[in-house]
């Protein structure tokens, strides 16, 4: 067992007490984590996401092949030295694990660095001078109605398929990827802390199994891509876009990344953009809606266009065909891992979007 202590890599194990004093202070140090989301991460994140951009599709996704690939030659490798290794068995374990606790150390200062402080940030409506507060009925009734006009409006000026369900116009989901990256571009101006310059979202080529686990896109902050389930009913792919390229500029908590990739959409020349962004804005908000008031929710759900309400339907029914247990596993994981990332209230913390929503519409009425 002396020569494991010999490794030369074991100063990477200081990764794990670097990793958690970072997290430390970004939790426990007013304006650490503001300080490091507005200058340090986005030089790292501009250079590491052109560096990648490069690249036509998905390096995250490739390298978690890679090292699925990698784990199990290694967990292979160290079965037959062990099994042939009699009296040096101690060593080879030994060694293993002290390399398998260096890779995880380096991987956790990687996503602490990349955004694990970020999750620790002001809140975006503290740094964009949205009021957040209590809101009315009647004020998420007004808005309902307003999200549920625009959709019935912009849904006359997109394509449909065969089923007269909404498909994209572009040709390709280049073009698409390239209108987000320019949609969120234009919001600068307004809000300077979602930074213009990042690269386009790119499509997984497994998409279909990401659908499996609920899941509509990934920010791999190894990498600094933001990624996007491809498979998934058209009409919610361009808000997908703009919610993964917020994360890629340092907002990690899932109600902002909504509400900004609303704004994002509605920035957009393409009505197919904005079209997304007020379809799944009025989808937040009916839902609270009808937790607060079914009856008058229903009637503002009604009031949609046969258009607007069959693609909701489609989109109900995609994901109705992926129900089981991977689904309840993956949303299991994802609660864990948001309330373990400063989101207390996991998953429930999308519907906070809503907040954001009723402040912009109290901000915007009040010019």
């Amino acid at each position: 067992m002396k020569s494991v202590f010999r490794l030369r890599r074991l100063w990477l194990l200081l990764t794990f007490p670097a990793s958690f004093f970072l997290l430390f202070l970004a939790s426990r140090w007013e304006g650490f984590a503001e300080t490091y989301a507005t200058t340090v991460y986005p030089a790292l994140s501009l250079f590491g996401n052109h560096v990648t951009g490069v690249a036509p599709f998905s390096i995250g996704e490739a390298l978690v092949y890679l090292l699925a690939v990698l784990f199990l030659f290694a967990a292979v490798r160290f079965t037959v030295r062990l099994i042939r290794g009699k009296g040096r068995r101690g060593n080879i374990a030994g060694r293993f694990f002290v390399n398998l606790f260096c890779l995880a150390g380096v991987l956790l200062f990687l996503f602490t660095v990349n955004c694990g402080i970020n999750y620790h940030r002001s809140t975006f409506a503290e740094t964009s001078g949205l009021t957040v507060k209590e809101s009315s009925e009647a004020e998420l009734v007004s808005l309902c109605k307003s999200l549920a006009a625009d959709s019935n409006r912009l849904r006359q000026e997109v394509k449909t398929d065969g089923n007269s369900v909404m498909e994209l116009r572009a040709d390709g989901y280049g073009r698409v990827a390239e209108e987000a990256r320019t949609a969120y571009d234009r919001l600068q101006p307004d809000y300077p802390l979602l930074r213009a310059g990042y690269s386009a979202p790119k499509p997984v080529a497994s998409s279909r199994l990401m659908s499996k686990f609920n899941i509509t896109g990934i920010f791999f902050p190894f990498t600094f891509e933001a990624n996007v389930n491809t498979d998934v009913p058209e009409y919610t792919i361009p808000f997908t876009m703009c919610h993964e390229l917020t994360h890629l500029r340092g907002f990690m908590r899932e109600d902002e990344a909504n509400f900004a990739a609303y704004l994002a959409c509605e920035k957009s020349a393409d009505a197919d953009f904005q079209y997304s962004g007020a379809a799944m804005a009025f989808t937040y908000a009916s839902n609270a809606l009808f937790a607060a008031d079914a009856k008058t929710a229903g009637t503002v759900y009604a009031a949609l266009s046969d258009g607007v309400r069959r693609d909701l339907r489609f989109n109900s029914e995609y994901w109705d065909k992926f129900k089981g247990p991977a689904a309840e596993v993956s949303q299991k994981a994802n609660n864990s891992y948001l309330k373990a990332n400063a989101q207390p209230d996991g998953v429930q913390s999308y519907g906070r979007m809503v907040d954001l929503l009723l402040a912009l519409q109290r901000a915007r009425s009040a010019k």
